[in-house]
């Protein structure tokens, strides 16, 4: 009887429970914990200039570059006790010689393996990496320096130059003829939509076309000012192949030569955190597995700042009326269980959605009244970061009208009364007291839909998010903010050089890198969510004193 009633005791009070649950934070923790610590060991150590090692085979192959990978090669049909093989994964670049960047080598194989301070990295814009030794720097016939200690120097010297002139050519190409071609664009769209009207001829006509001419003149002038550009690049670089191939790659193509072999600690630092900095502020380039991503980081944040202006005021709004104004009863009930519900639903139906909504009828409507000339080429009636953000506003904001009715019932109504006692209002009592009380927790129902905005990709691919956008929706070009125009995003990056890159292996730790950078911008955003609600909780507990 006595240890009948310690077990009956034992489990009325509750301690098993207890461990139960603890037990399954714990496990929680823990995978969130090897999740992010996966993803961290596999993307922040990419940028690191791993060592060059030279493979001599059997066969006389003699191969160059970085060891990424090493694995044991199955023998099913091995002896016990057999000695076991591995093979190792080598990225040995020069795509335009061997047709692939990496390269699988059995260990077996391996006649000789060294690790010579003269091997170089350099990347290049296009075609990838390139792994061998340098011959000779020449600029143009001339012959400049030779040997690879001199081409290296000679190289370093004069690639401040090519830089200057690289992003003057880019400068050129990106925003000056780029806002050229916008202004012709723009007057050409005009010229049409007067046509349309029946307007061919007159002062505006003769106006418009003058322009025309002189966007033509100025369009010219920079065309020539970059052929100058171009033909100053004269200078290359002769390299050799581990397997004695020559090439000749212009100084212009060359994004940086270094050697990792003979660099020390602080120089691979130095290189890594250069290396960090390239990925978050430049363009990509080969097929987005090297260079940065910078376009997908403003295109999400963009979106994510506008989904969250536009999902904050109706989430509000739709929450204020259900719990303040709306007669309760069975109406509201059901409004609450579809709002529920549609927290629940597939996110690509929202994707659908917006496609024929916004797109198609909203889109298609403010093209058909204000945009005519933009035939048969839709302005707005087409994918655009504008409708993305809409659809995840919508996707979103059953978030949003949860966390502020759970804020609102939480809310005393001694504080309502209160006010109203005093001759408020109730529109003064919603406005002065009410809003002011629940704003924490409509910052915690932002935060969440923040949070999953931010890492929706499936409604986006159908309403406006591309793998290569060419111009930000926020440019030099008026009227500066182009909402209709399509968007990179970094959820979306990762599911196209994780699946529909045509090189696995360069593609797979840009992955890793780009979701490191995704938990990054989700958690900053949502770090700075917390520390606006915590300020403003403070403030409104500090009033109530």
């Amino acid at each position: 009887m006595t240890h009948l009633s310690s077990k009956r005791s034992l489990w009325a009070s509750g301690e098993p429970f207890i461990w139960l649950t603890g037990g399954a934070l714990a496990l929680a923790l823990m995978m969130v914990v090897g999740l992010v610590f996966l993803v961290l060991y596999n993307g922040l150590g990419f940028f690191w200039p791993a060592d060059m090692v030279r493979l001599t085979l059997k066969d006389g192959t003699v191969l160059a570059g970085q060891i990424t990978a090493r694995e044991k090669i199955p023998q099913p049909d091995a002896e016990k006790g057999t000695r076991e093989r591995h093979r190792i994964q080598i990225k040995q670049g020069n795509r335009d010689i061997y047709g692939i960047d990496f390269r699988w080598v059995n260990e077996d194989d391996i006649v000789q393996r060294e690790t010579p301070a003269d091997l170089v990295v350099i990347e290049r814009k296009s075609w990838g990496n390139f792994h061998g030794t340098l011959k000779a720097f020449q600029d143009g016939a001339e012959v400049r320096a030779a040997g690879p200690a001199e081409t290296l120097a000679a190289l370093r010297a004069q690639m401040p130059e090519v830089e200057k002139l690289d992003d003057r050519i880019r400068e050129l190409e990106k925003s000056e003829i780029g806002r050229i071609n916008a202004n012709q664009e723009r007057i050409r769209l005009r010229l049409k939509k007067l046509a349309m009207r029946g307007i061919r001829d007159g002062k505006e006509v003769e106006q418009l076309k003058s322009e025309m001419d002189e966007w033509k003149g100025r369009y010219k002038e920079k065309e020539e000012e970059l052929s100058k550009l171009r033909s100053k690049l004269t200078t290359t670089l002769t390299v050799l192949a581990p397997g004695g191939e020559e090439r000749t790659i212009k100084t212009g193509d060359v994004v940086r030569v270094y050697q990792p072999n003979s660099m020390g600690f602080f120089s691979k630092a130095g290189f890594y955190l250069a290396k960090v900095w390239e990925f978050v502020a430049d363009d990509p380039r080969e097929s987005n597995t090297e260079g940065g991503v910078f376009p997908a980081i403003f295109g999400t944040v963009l979106m994510v700042v506008i989904m969250s202006i536009v999902v904050t005021p109706m989430g509000v709004l739709a929450a204020l009326y259900l719990r303040e104004y709306a007669r309760q009863g069975r109406m509201v009930s059901i409004v609450r269980i579809a709002v529920n519900n549609l927290a629940g639903v597939p996110s690509i139906v929202f994707g659908v959605f917006g496609v024929g909504f916004f797109i198609y009828f909203v889109g298609g409507s403010i093209d058909a009244l204000f945009y005519p000339e933009f035939a048969p080429s839709p302005k707005f009636g087409t994918g655009g970061i504008l409708w993305a953000s809409l659809t995840l506003a919508l996707l979103t904001v059953p978030v949003v009208i949860v966390a502020t009715e759970e804020g609102l019932a939480a809310l005393p109504n001694g504080i309502r009364e209160a006010s109203m006692a005093l001759g408020a209002t109730k529109f003064e009592t919603t406005w002065r007291v009410v809003l002011p009380a629940v704003t924490p927790s409509i910052l915690t129902g932002l935060i969440l839909a923040m949070a999953r905005a931010a890492g929706e990709v499936a409604p986006l691919m159908i309403t406006g998010v591309v793998k290569l956008a060419p111009s930000l929706a926020v440019d030099g070009t008026w009227p500066h903010v182009h909402l209709d125009r399509k968007f990179m995003h970094l959820g979306f990056h990762i599911y196209d050089v994780g699946f529909q890159s045509p090189n696995v292996d360069a593609a797979r730790p840009m992955v890793y890198t780009t979701t490191v950078l995704l938990l990054l911008i989700v958690l900053l955003l949502n770090l700075t969510a917390i520390w606006l609600r915590n300020h403003l909780r403070k403030k409104h507990v500090s009033s109530n004193l």
